[in-house]
């Protein structure tokens, strides 16, 4: 039997790789970013997935892979900036990025083997495309959440959506094969 959360692990650890070159080559940049426009980005990635879910053809060089890598690392943006709140520069070293990067997603994992426990692997008889449009699903209801200003009666949260995007990009990402050793 496959072990989960070594795959989970090593997917996690090739999407902070690139996010740790993103950040020598563009510094903490999204930190000016707001909470809406994060959401806004990671909608996009999203449609583009499903976009390319459904024509089969992309015309730009590039698949469904990077774009879930995108999503785990632009949810975990969408954490730190929760935390942190946007600044009006870039005002963030490396390093610290990089730490607050590793403890959100140690939290990710964390919640992903409680979830695992009580779901019992489910997400392996699940397509991607269905992990696809529950990402969709959890970025339509977080804008509601951010047009109702946070005024919620029952909701999660803003947190527990992009947490929950990080998970279902992951298991996309291991059923696509990235948590497999790269061929050159």
């Amino acid at each position: 039997m496959t072990d989960t959360n070594q795959q989970f692990e090593i997917v996690m650890a090739r999407c902070r790789d690139l996010f740790r070159k993103k950040l020598h080559d563009y510094g903490a940049a999204w930190r000016l970013l707001r909470i809406p426009s994060v959401t806004d980005q990671l909608l996009i990635k999203a449609k583009r997935i499903r976009s390319l879910e459904e024509k089969g053809t992309s015309w730009v060089d590039e698949g469904i892979t990077p774009e879930f890598v995108g999503l785990v690392n632009y949810s975990l943006i969408g954490l730190i900036q929760l935390s942190e709140k946007p600044a009006e520069a870039e005002d963030m070293s490396a390093e610290r990025a990089l730490e607050l990067y590793e403890g959100f997603a140690k939290d990710v994992y964390e919640l992903m083997v409680r979830k695992n426990h009580d779901y019992d692997e489910a997400w392996r008889s699940m397509r991607v495309s269905s992990y696809t449009d529950l990402i969709l699903m959890k970025l339509y209801r977080t804008k509601q959440i951010e047009d109702l200003r946070g005024n919620t009666l029952v909701s999660e949260g803003i947190d527990a959506n992009y947490m929950d995007i990080i998970n279902y990009s992951v298991f996309a990402l291991i059923k696509l094969g990235f948590d497999q050793p790269e061929t050159t």
